[in-house]
């Protein structure tokens, strides 16, 4: 069985008399440490898929199935504890609590999981380690720059381990080394712990980072197959970037 199933997807707004079809029958399967890429422009309804698979937006029709569970069916309190066990977010503003430290930004999942402070505390030292920060862990967010941040929101996605972790347009406010730096990083903590990453963006060149891309346009996928990443991680023992202060 593959950890995340879409079937039938569909996603209809209403605009006054308008139908406006964001999602027509999408059909899709990942598996379990996939790293797999929804790549599309603007209107492709990439981020409407995204939303639908974790939770955020409700399909017109169709369900999604993770880990063999209907989470189409589910209500806000079973999503947000799904969540919270399951599920990591990379965004592309970073969404850092801004008076927080980078260890307590990344010590949160932990947090809702009821994880005791000295865990939750070490556990966090460790992914801002693994992430190059181990220099920034005190720093708050304002004294970081956009590529640090988006390391800080790495660490924080993946530090309770989940099983899926969604990435919207990771690197759409980072220039294109960082960006680079922060791709490696987030693709090879993905390959590290055999966690699914699921990234969308618009950028062709972000896209060759995954094992799977799968192109939308207009609301339908337009190709979906295999991709030779342009990362080896053969050699790698730990997913950590030599740029810490990029």
């Amino acid at each position: 069985m593959s950890l995340i199933e879409v079937k039938d997807i569909r996603k209809v707004y209403r605009v006054d008399d308008e139908k406006i079809v964001a999602l027509g029958r999408i059909n899709i399967m990942i598996e379990q440490g996939e790293i797999c890429c929804i790549l599309g422009t603007s209107g492709s309804g990439k981020s409407t898929l995204l939303n639908i698979m974790a939770g955020l937006e409700k399909p017109s029709k169709g369900k999604v199935v993770i880990a063999g569970a209907n989470v189409t069916s589910f209500s806000e309190r079973q999503w947000a504890r799904f969540r919270q066990q399951n599920i990591g977010f990379v965004f592309q503003s970073y969404n850092l609590m801004p008076t927080q430290t980078a260890i307590e930004n990344v010590a949160m999942p932990l947090m809702f999981k009821g994880v005791n402070k000295r865990r939750r505390t070490k556990e966090a030292v460790h992914m801002l380690k693994a992430v190059g920060l181990g220099s920034r862990m005190m720093h708050k967010p304002t004294q970081m720059s956009g590529g640090q941040q988006q390391r800080v929101g790495i660490a924080r996605a993946f530090v309770a381990k989940p099983k899926i972790v969604f990435a919207d347009e990771p690197t759409g406010n980072l220039d294109s080394k960082t960006s680079r730096d922060v791709m490696e990083i987030m693709v090879g903590m993905a390959k590290r712990y055999h966690e699914t990453l699921i990234i969308v963006t618009h950028d062709i060149n972000i896209a060759q980072y995954a094992d799977r891309i799968i192109n939308l346009h207009d609301g339908s996928i337009v190709s979906d197959g295999p991709n030779q990443s342009i990362l080896s991680f053969a050699d790698k023992a730990e997913p950590v970037s030599a740029a810490a202060n990029g």
